[in-house]
């Protein structure tokens, strides 16, 4: 299998301490007039994403750029997957131009990881399904590391969606790995209990009071209406009293979500079916 990037999980400790300290010397980069250095010159990166992205795909072009290498950033709605043409395919003919890496956001948990086992390419995972997000955990770490001499024994609160959090995963695995005590604290239906066997060190509240309680470092997550939308069949709206509801659609409806100004802010109040012959 060839070196990438796939998830936070099967690494080890040494591992991510390398990285993380990797990370460090960079650092200074950011503050030089001069942001370029020739350590990737010559390479070519391919970024390829199947879900919407801002600050992830754009993180990776100018980290790229700053290394030397030549960025090709390719989203799924401009590009002839949707003219139909399957992940596979799409790999196969980025593989026969032969990049020195690809960068692969997609929708499917374990996508990257298929990937990787049929292209003799180094994949870097930038975000699969539900289920890893592994660079923003090591970039979390490393945030967390500039304040703080050590992440073990820190108390870490996660607090928000973690039902559909792939960076909660992530960030599970690498400070369970350093020893941290980690809480996870949402509403219950977007708070899985098994999620407190994924490693060692972990407890779960309802109560966000006793979550940050002692806390050393509190990650907020947002609620994601595309996730609630598209993700795990949950086509529900953010208001507290429709978490949990099931959407149930046949082939000729969609999902309409409705936004109301209250308090002059916008908030999303409730989620209707309608025909798609209905929806110009």
């Amino acid at each position: 299998m060839p070196a990438g990037l796939l998830g936070i999980e099967e690494l080890d400790r040494t591992e991510i301490e390398a990285i993380l300290s990797r990370a460090k010397d960079f650092q200074p980069l950011q503050s030089q007039s001069l942001k370029k250095l020739d350590t990737l010159r010559g390479k070519m990166i391919v970024n390829l994403f199947y879900e919407a992205s801002t600050r992830t795909r754009t993180s990776f072009e100018i980290a790229a750029k700053r290394m030397g290498a030549d960025a090709v950033s390719i989203t799924a709605a401009v590009s002839s997957v949707s003219k139909g043409e399957s992940l596979v395919d799409t790999l196969n003919t980025l593989a026969a131009m032969r990049p020195d890496a690809i960068v692969m956001r997609h929708s499917a948990s374990g996508a990257p990881h298929f990937l990787s086992r049929y292209l003799p390419i180094p994949i870097i995972n930038a975000g699969d399904g539900t289920h890893e997000h592994p660079t923003q955990a090591l970039l979390d770490a490393r945030t967390i590391l500039d304040r703080r001499s050590a992440l073990a024994g820190l108390r870490v609160a996660i607090i928000g969606d973690i039902a559909h959090s792939r960076v909660a995963r992530s960030n599970l695995h690498l400070l369970s790995k350093f020893g941290a005590e980690i809480v996870l604290c949402g509403p219950a239906s977007l708070l899985p209990v098994e999620l407190a066997q994924l490693a060692p060190g972990v407890r779960l509240t309802t109560d966000i009071r006793d979550a940050i309680r002692d806390a050393d470092v509190i990650m907020m997550l947002r609620v994601q209406l595309l996730a609630l939308i598209d993700r795990g069949h949950r086509e529900l709206p953010i208001e507290a009293r429709f978490i949990g509801r099931v959407v149930q659609t046949t082939d000729n409806e969609i999902i309409e979500v409705k936004f109301q100004e209250i308090d002059n802010l916008e908030k999303v109040l409730l989620v209707e079916k309608v025909a798609a012959s209905e929806v110009a």
